[in-house]
């Protein structure tokens, strides 16, 4: 996913398998002891990659976990109720806020992005439409930004960005494939989409999105930070690795970090309590409801390689059964939501890697994922 979109934490899956596929049976709870050892083993950050995790298992039985510390300063306990960076989980609240405006008949899936923004969107990606844009098929390329290594983004952690020009700088480019033959994981589709939201309503994106799903479902530690690059509550600090003068390694405190480059993709504040909140209730139907709540459990068909995100989320195979969530990373912080369809499993996560924007999975989460709902099919 690159360092725009934060890193995958699991590998893609097959196409959606036969209907007689047999589904294997969860277990009646979750296991509590598998859990608190994956937790507690960021007691040792050098080993763990991480300074605290914050976990939250639902369904069938219910495990509440935290560990590790608020910060390295103090030393005192990480904070349950803590706030933190979701990261590209925001995309999940992005694509229900789009398909609430397809069931209002505002915006058609089916249309072309430049239908609705003629302006921004140019000629050579003309035939892209909504849809492709929410299920990373579009074939628009990632814009530029200054730099290309964490330090680079470390020094440059305070800049504004602006959407519409990282559009253009995005649409400026060649396409990458044509639409609707491939897939390819990016920030773009989304930020694109914030831009859609607030044509076709008249209204800001974070107005649209505590309206429609903040506010009915009372996620009241979930937000929109604009231009502060401060997390404000209770939360708990976020470290990232560094290359120190010595040739060694450094853990720096990213926890006052701007998320304008991701804005609609990924500059959600959340807590594992809202997160578990907003899972149930777009799984049941009460975020998006009829059809068009199918589009999020639907992989597009493609002509080359193989579909594994659908529009907001995406779909994993672990202990025989299908998972639908959404991972997220920003500098210091990793984090997730989803479940099983039937909600049987849900799973809300937050952990503070210092390796969160890394090409691999952070040991602490791949273990949280596998203890809450097994090891990834073939495996």
């Amino acid at each position: 996913m690159g360092l725009a979109g934060g890193p995958s934490v699991l590998p893609a899956t097959a196409g959606t398998p036969a209907a007689d596929a047999p589904v294997a049976a969860l277990p009646s709870g979750p296991d509590a002891a598998a859990l608190r050892a994956v937790i507690d083993a960021v007691r040792d950050p050098a080993t763990a990659r991480a300074t605290a995790a914050l976990v939250r298992v639902g369904g069938g039985g219910q495990w509440r976990g935290s560990a590790g510390v608020h910060d390295l300063r103090t030393g005192r306990p990480a904070d349950p109720a803590g706030r933190f960076r979701a990261g590209s989980v925001t995309k999940v609240f992005t694509a229900a806020t789009v398909l609430q405006l397809a069931a209002e008949r505002r915006i058609d899936l089916d249309r072309t992005a430049r239908y609705y923004l003629p302006e921004l969107i140019p000629a050579a990606y003309e035939a892209v439409t909504v849809r492709q844009l929410l299920n990373h098929t579009s074939g628009i390329p990632a814009p530029d930004f200054e730099g290309d290594d964490v330090d680079d983004w470390y020094e440059n952690r305070f800049d504004l960005h602006d959407p519409r020009d990282m559009v253009r700088s995005a649409t400026s480019k060649p396409r990458e494939f044509p639409p609707g033959e491939q897939q390819h994981y990016l920030n773009i589709g989304y930020t694109i989409a914030g831009l859609l939201i607030e044509r076709v309503t008249g209204d800001t994106y974070e107005n649209q999105v505590a309206r429609r799903i903040l506010r009915p479902l009372a996620l009241r530690d979930t937000s929109y930070p604009g231009s502060d690059p401060r997390i404000h509550g209770r939360h708990n600090h976020g470290y990232q690795v560094f290359a120190s003068a010595d040739g060694g390694e450094e853990l720096r405190d990213v926890s006052v970090w701007g998320a304008t480059d991701a804005w609609a993709a990924g500059d959600l504040i959340s807590t594992t309590a809202d997160l578990e909140r907003f899972t149930r209730a777009l799984f049941g139907g009460r975020v998006v409801r009829g059809p068009l709540l199918e589009e999020m459990f639907t992989l597009p068909q493609l002509k080359k390689g193989t579909a594994s995100h659908s529009v907001g989320m995406s779909r994993w195979r672990l202990g025989g059964r299908e998972v639908w969530g959404k991972t997220g990373g920003r500098w210091g912080y990793n984090s997730g939501m989803g479940g099983t369809r039937d909600l049987s499993r849900t799973l809300a996560y937050s952990v503070n890697s210092t390796d969160a924007k890394g090409q691999d999975a952070n040991p602490v989460v791949m273990d949280i994922i596998v203890a809450t709902f097994g090891a990834p099919d073939g495996r």
